[in-house]
Protein backbone atom coordinates (compact mmCIF):
# COMPACT_ATOMS: atom_id res chain seq x y z
CA UNK A 1 0.00 0.00 0.00
CA UNK A 2 1.38 3.57 -0.76
CA UNK A 3 0.17 6.64 0.75
CA UNK A 4 0.61 9.83 -0.80
CA UNK A 5 -0.74 13.77 0.83
CA UNK A 6 -1.30 15.82 -1.82
CA UNK A 7 -1.84 18.48 0.49
CA UNK A 8 -3.85 19.76 3.57
CA UNK A 9 -6.56 16.40 4.79
CA UNK A 10 -6.11 14.98 1.45
CA UNK A 11 -4.44 11.47 0.81
CA UNK A 12 -4.36 9.03 -1.89
CA UNK A 13 -3.95 5.70 -1.14
CA UNK A 14 -3.41 3.19 -3.47
CA UNK A 15 -3.77 -0.63 -2.80
CA UNK A 16 -1.50 -3.37 -4.01
CA UNK A 17 -4.43 -4.12 -6.70
CA UNK A 18 -4.34 -0.61 -7.65
CA UNK A 19 -7.62 0.50 -5.73
CA UNK A 20 -7.20 4.21 -5.49
CA UNK A 21 -8.99 6.06 -2.54
CA UNK A 22 -8.99 9.99 -2.06
CA UNK A 23 -10.08 11.24 1.39
CA UNK A 24 -11.14 15.11 2.06
CA UNK A 25 -10.29 16.50 -1.44
CA UNK A 26 -9.70 20.43 -0.91
CA UNK A 27 -10.50 23.24 -3.57
CA UNK A 28 -7.40 25.83 -3.53
CA UNK A 29 -8.97 29.27 -2.52
CA UNK A 30 -9.32 31.44 0.10
CA UNK A 31 -5.80 30.96 2.20
CA UNK A 32 -5.48 27.42 0.76
CA UNK A 33 -2.77 27.78 -2.33
CA UNK A 34 -1.53 23.74 -2.67
CA UNK A 35 -2.45 22.85 -6.50
CA UNK A 36 -5.02 21.86 -7.97
CA UNK A 37 -6.10 18.03 -7.52
CA UNK A 38 -5.97 16.23 -10.78
CA UNK A 39 -6.38 12.23 -9.60
CA UNK A 40 -8.26 9.88 -10.58
CA UNK A 41 -9.74 7.58 -7.77
CA UNK A 42 -12.02 4.65 -7.32
CA UNK A 43 -13.51 6.10 -4.07
CA UNK A 44 -13.62 9.27 -2.30
CA UNK A 45 -14.13 9.67 1.44
CA UNK A 46 -15.70 13.17 2.67
CA UNK A 47 -15.22 13.88 6.71
CA UNK A 48 -17.64 17.22 6.24
CA UNK A 49 -19.41 19.66 4.04
CA UNK A 50 -16.16 22.55 4.02
CA UNK A 51 -14.63 23.85 0.76
CA UNK A 52 -11.46 22.80 2.07
CA UNK A 53 -12.53 19.03 2.49
CA UNK A 54 -15.48 17.92 0.09
CA UNK A 55 -14.11 19.13 -3.92
CA UNK A 56 -14.96 15.71 -5.21
CA UNK A 57 -16.26 17.45 -8.39
CA UNK A 58 -11.90 17.50 -9.10
CA UNK A 59 -11.77 14.23 -8.83
CA UNK A 60 -11.55 12.02 -12.04
CA UNK A 61 -12.72 8.50 -12.97
CA UNK A 62 -16.00 8.67 -11.45
CA UNK A 63 -15.54 7.51 -7.92
CA UNK A 64 -17.93 5.97 -4.88
CA UNK A 65 -18.25 9.22 -3.28
CA UNK A 66 -18.65 8.34 0.76
CA UNK A 67 -20.14 10.32 3.16
CA UNK A 68 -21.76 10.38 6.91
CA UNK A 69 -21.11 7.87 10.10
CA UNK A 70 -22.28 4.55 8.21
CA UNK A 71 -21.01 0.97 7.59
CA UNK A 72 -20.16 1.42 3.55
CA UNK A 73 -18.39 -1.47 1.40
CA UNK A 74 -17.39 -0.74 -2.03
CA UNK A 75 -14.18 -2.53 -4.19
CA UNK A 76 -14.41 -5.40 -1.25
CA UNK A 77 -13.28 -2.25 0.89
CA UNK A 78 -15.55 -1.63 4.17
CA UNK A 79 -15.69 2.07 5.37
CA UNK A 80 -16.70 2.82 9.15
CA UNK A 81 -18.25 5.97 9.85
CA UNK A 82 -17.89 7.28 13.43
CA UNK A 83 -19.38 10.54 14.24
CA UNK A 84 -17.51 13.25 15.64
CA UNK A 85 -17.64 17.14 15.99
CA UNK A 86 -15.67 20.22 13.91
CA UNK A 87 -15.28 21.66 17.94
CA UNK A 88 -15.26 20.95 21.34
CA UNK A 89 -18.99 22.11 21.87
CA UNK A 90 -20.54 19.47 19.94
CA UNK A 91 -20.76 20.97 16.69
CA UNK A 92 -22.48 24.14 17.39
CA UNK A 93 -19.50 26.31 16.10
CA UNK A 94 -18.26 24.11 12.99
CA UNK A 95 -20.89 20.90 12.77
CA UNK A 96 -20.14 17.50 12.52
CA UNK A 97 -17.06 15.29 11.12
CA UNK A 98 -17.35 12.03 10.55
CA UNK A 99 -13.81 9.71 11.23
CA UNK A 100 -13.48 6.93 8.85
CA UNK A 101 -11.88 3.74 9.40
CA UNK A 102 -11.04 0.89 6.05
CA UNK A 103 -8.32 -1.87 5.57
CA UNK A 104 -6.16 -2.22 3.17
CA UNK A 105 -3.50 -4.30 2.29
CA UNK A 106 -4.04 -5.95 6.23
CA UNK A 107 -3.47 -2.24 7.46
CA UNK A 108 -6.72 -0.28 8.88
CA UNK A 109 -6.16 3.44 8.48
CA UNK A 110 -8.17 6.02 10.24
CA UNK A 111 -8.91 9.78 8.80
CA UNK A 112 -9.70 11.66 11.99
CA UNK A 113 -11.30 14.53 9.31
CA UNK A 114 -11.31 18.11 11.04
CA UNK A 115 -11.42 16.25 14.53
CA UNK A 116 -12.05 19.27 16.73
CA UNK A 117 -12.30 17.55 20.14
CA UNK A 118 -10.69 15.09 22.68
CA UNK A 119 -12.29 11.37 22.19
CA UNK A 120 -14.13 9.81 24.42
CA UNK A 121 -13.86 5.95 25.39
CA UNK A 122 -16.62 4.76 23.43
CA UNK A 123 -15.42 6.38 20.10
CA UNK A 124 -11.93 5.28 20.91
CA UNK A 125 -13.66 1.66 21.33
CA UNK A 126 -15.45 2.08 18.08
CA UNK A 127 -12.52 2.78 15.82
CA UNK A 128 -10.55 -0.17 17.00
CA UNK A 129 -7.16 -0.97 16.21
CA UNK A 130 -5.36 1.30 14.44
CA UNK A 131 -2.14 0.82 11.64
CA UNK A 132 -1.59 4.01 9.89
CA UNK A 133 -3.57 7.50 11.80
CA UNK A 134 -4.21 10.17 9.70
CA UNK A 135 -4.24 12.98 12.16
CA UNK A 136 -4.59 16.87 11.96
CA UNK A 137 -2.47 18.86 14.51
CA UNK A 138 -2.50 22.48 13.85
CA UNK A 139 -5.17 23.61 16.25
CA UNK A 140 -7.39 26.78 15.52
CA UNK A 141 -9.88 24.47 13.62
CA UNK A 142 -9.20 21.11 14.85
CA UNK A 143 -6.85 19.66 17.80
CA UNK A 144 -3.84 21.05 18.20
CA UNK A 145 -0.62 19.63 19.25
CA UNK A 146 -1.47 18.90 22.70
CA UNK A 147 -5.11 17.06 22.15
CA UNK A 148 -3.37 15.22 19.25
CA UNK A 149 -1.01 13.82 20.79
CA UNK A 150 -2.97 12.45 23.66
CA UNK A 151 -5.12 10.98 20.52
CA UNK A 152 -1.96 9.21 19.29
CA UNK A 153 -1.75 7.94 22.80
CA UNK A 154 -5.39 6.86 22.90
CA UNK A 155 -5.39 5.48 19.74
CA UNK A 156 -1.91 3.84 19.58
CA UNK A 157 -1.36 3.63 15.89
CA UNK A 158 1.96 2.19 14.63
CA UNK A 159 2.33 4.83 11.96
CA UNK A 160 1.19 8.44 12.61
CA UNK A 161 0.80 11.23 9.52
CA UNK A 162 0.22 14.86 10.51
CA UNK A 163 -2.19 16.44 8.36
CA UNK A 164 -4.02 20.18 8.62
CA UNK A 165 -1.40 22.23 9.78
CA UNK A 166 0.14 25.93 8.20
CA UNK A 167 2.68 25.54 5.37
CA UNK A 168 4.16 27.44 2.99
CA UNK A 169 0.63 26.80 1.05
CA UNK A 170 -1.70 27.29 3.61
CA UNK A 171 -1.86 30.22 5.41
CA UNK A 172 -4.52 29.48 7.62
CA UNK A 173 -4.06 30.35 11.52
CA UNK A 174 -3.03 26.80 12.73
CA UNK A 175 0.72 25.97 13.83
CA UNK A 176 3.06 24.24 11.79
CA UNK A 177 3.60 20.90 12.14
CA UNK A 178 6.74 21.59 14.16
CA UNK A 179 5.03 21.97 17.58
CA UNK A 180 3.63 18.57 17.33
CA UNK A 181 6.98 16.90 16.48
CA UNK A 182 8.59 18.67 19.20
CA UNK A 183 10.99 16.60 21.61
CA UNK A 184 9.17 13.20 20.20
CA UNK A 185 11.11 10.08 19.59
CA UNK A 186 10.84 8.20 16.10
CA UNK A 187 9.72 10.85 13.73
CA UNK A 188 11.10 10.90 9.97
CA UNK A 189 10.69 13.91 7.97
CA UNK A 190 10.79 12.79 4.29
CA UNK A 191 11.67 14.78 1.35
CA UNK A 192 8.74 13.31 -0.35
CA UNK A 193 5.05 12.76 -0.81
CA UNK A 194 4.72 8.99 -0.72
CA UNK A 195 5.25 6.43 1.78
CA UNK A 196 5.03 2.89 1.29
CA UNK A 197 3.77 0.53 3.69
CA UNK A 198 3.33 -2.96 4.68
CA UNK A 199 1.37 -4.82 6.77
CA UNK A 200 3.74 -7.38 9.01
CA UNK A 201 6.86 -4.47 8.09
CA UNK A 202 5.60 -1.82 10.31
CA UNK A 203 8.17 -0.25 13.78
CA UNK A 204 7.58 -1.60 16.53
CA UNK A 205 6.54 1.66 18.68
CA UNK A 206 4.71 4.67 17.08
CA UNK A 207 6.76 6.35 14.24
CA UNK A 208 5.20 9.74 12.97
CA UNK A 209 6.32 10.37 8.95
CA UNK A 210 6.28 14.08 8.01
CA UNK A 211 5.66 14.10 4.15
CA UNK A 212 6.14 16.96 1.78
CA UNK A 213 2.67 17.68 -0.27
CA UNK A 214 3.04 16.74 -3.64
CA UNK A 215 0.64 19.38 -5.02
Amino acid sequence: MKVKWLGHACFMITSDAGIKIITDPYKPEDHLYYGEIEESADIVTVSHEHYDHNNTAAIKGNPRIIKGAASVESKGIKFQGTPTYHDNTKGNQRGNNVIFCFEVDGLKICHLGDLGHRLDDKQVTALGKVDVLLIPVGGFYTIDAKIATQTCNQINPRVILPMHYKTDKCSFPPSGVDEFIRGKENVKRLDTSEVELKAGDLPAIPQIIVLKSAL
